[in-house]
């Protein structure tokens, strides 16, 4: 690792241990960590607590982190076996500039606001969101009520480790067979699979969208 990443790595893990999030490390290890995520407000998913998966790699931030969800959101572009997620912005158009409070505090938040369904990872959620919003905002609360209350969060997460067992999430929804193995694999390699290039266009974000992301001054070491 490279006296830049580890840099890197160390002040943006740091400006979120710092924020109002509640950050979990493993094994006090700065590259691998949980993070607290409460759904934004006005939308489907304002009452629901998910626990985010979070590794980053060793030239973090010329590469991008690996992130999922570890209990279970309907979602057209998160996929509901393994938590990844389909996101330009963390995956093929990724940049340095963009940090770890950008992600929780902007990225994540605004594809829940606005979902793409027309690049699904989660095809009942896309036809859902695309065709009878009715009964897709209902079974995001269906999700929320099974998976991701405040109560269940805490039941399950609150005061456990990192490598607590998830068996209470093994609820069956309409019909589905009951999961056997724990909410989502915390080793699942999520949705990086593409070379990251900060020059690649973020044909997904507008330019009002872009001047909005918070730049840390810490960010001019790796140019």
């Amino acid at each position: 690792m490279s006296g830049n990443s580890k840099r890197r790595i160390e002040t943006d893990v740091m400006k979120l241990l710092m924020s109002d999030h509640d950050v979990e490390l493993v094994n006090d290890n700065m590259q691998e960590f949980y993070v607290k995520f409460c759904g934004p407000k006005d939308t489907p998913y304002e009452n629901g607590c998910w626990r985010l998966h979070v590794e980053l790699p060793d030239n973090y931030p010329y590469k991008s982190p690996s992130i999922g969800f570890v209990n279970k959101i309907f979602h057209p572009n998160i996929d509901i076996a393994s938590g990844s997620i389909c996101l330009d912005v963390i995956n093929s158009t990724w940049s340095p500039l963009y940090d770890l409070l950008n992600i929780v505090e902007w990225m994540i938040p605004g594809l829940l606001k606005e979902p793409n369904g027309s690049d699904p990872l989660n095809n009942e959620a896309a036809g859902l969101q695309l065709h009878d919003k009715t009964l897709y905002e209902q079974k995001i609360k269906e999700y929320i009520d099974k998976y991701a209350t405040s109560e269940k969060y805490n039941e399950i997460f609150g005061s456990s480790n990192s490598d607590s067992s998830d068996e209470d999430l093994d609820v069956d929804v309409d019909g589905e067979q009951e999961d056997e193995e724990m909410g989502y694999e915390h080793d699942t390699e999520y949705g990086n699979d593409n070379d990251n290039n900060e020059d690649d266009k973020l044909s997904d974000i507008s330019t009002d969208e872009l001047s909005e992301i918070d730049v840390s001054s810490e960010d001019e070491e790796i140019e």
